[in-house]
């Protein structure tokens, strides 16, 4: 095997196994939340906080074996798609956030997912702060590796200097190495390979996981789409889209 190609699949793995080593009390927290949103009817907020991690909101969304009941934030001033430079300065915009909290009607008592492997930039803070004082239950998707690493001040940061982890109420880490990419080539000085976004989505599908299973245990049925492209998908979607159609704006 290509040692390069190794190295890759080494570091997946090492960070995987330190979710699973580390994060289950975190994770059985969050899921209890998730438990009771859908439990009394409510959406499961999802919000990815710039750039790439937008990402782990729409791997939530509309997606085979994940929850029909997941909002998904998808302001385009953070999409990538949107312009990259544009997309960095959004995300380094304070006060943004509560105006998307706002658009999309999130409230009190309700769960909400913050995405964000580096836990630092504006929008992400002020999301949630705002969610805080809103009332909302929160769970943050981050790791600790730039916030430990990057300075207050930073243009980067918050004007706070506060990090993700430190606000929302269950906080999984999901172990993103400082810089994110992680393959060292020989004469290469730049690493390549970023591993934040497969992180962030395998601690959110952990999640969907321990959810399904403690609905199950209720004897509730779990809200879970099919694949569109199986011949009976669409049939099986239907009554997650006439339940849940009308509150999830990017259903429509």
């Amino acid at each position: 095997m290509n040692k390069y190609f190794n190295q890759l699949y080494q570091n997946l793995n090492e960070a995987f196994k330190k979710v699973l080593e580390n994060e289950e009390s975190a994770i059985d927290r969050a899921t209890d939340l998730m438990v009771e949103s859908i439990k009394k009817d409510q959406l499961i907020h999802i919000m990815g906080t710039g750039g790439h991690s937008t990402m782990g909101a729409t791997e939530m969304f509309w997606r085979a074996g994940c929850l029909a009941a997941v909002n998904p934030l998808l302001d385009p001033s953070l999409l990538p798609g949107m312009g990259a430079k544009h997309s960095n300065w959004m995300e380094r915009t304070e006060g943004l956030a509560p105006s998307i909290l706002s658009a999309y009607e999130v409230k009190k008592g309700e769960t909400i997912i913050i995405v964000n492997a580096y836990g630092i930039n504006p929008v992400t803070i002020d999301t949630a702060l705002e969610c805080k004082k809103r009332g909302l239950n929160t769970i943050g998707i981050t790791a600790t590796s730039f916030a430990d690493a990057v300075p207050g001040g930073a243009a980067s940061r918050h004007s706070t200097s506060k990090n993700l982890h430190e606000i929302v109420d269950v906080f999984v880490n999901c172990y993103m190495p400082l810089g994110d990419a992680c393959v060292k080539i020989e004469g290469c000085a730049q690493e390549v390979a970023p591993i934040s976004t497969f992180l962030n989505s395998f601690c959110l599908h952990l999640l969907v996981i321990g959810t399904v299973e403690k609905l199950v245990k209720l004897n509730i049925e779990p809200p879970l789409w099919m694949s569109a492209n199986l011949p009976e998908g669409d049939k099986a979607n239907q009554k997650w889209h006439e339940k849940y159609n009308p509150r999830v704006k990017h259903l429509r």
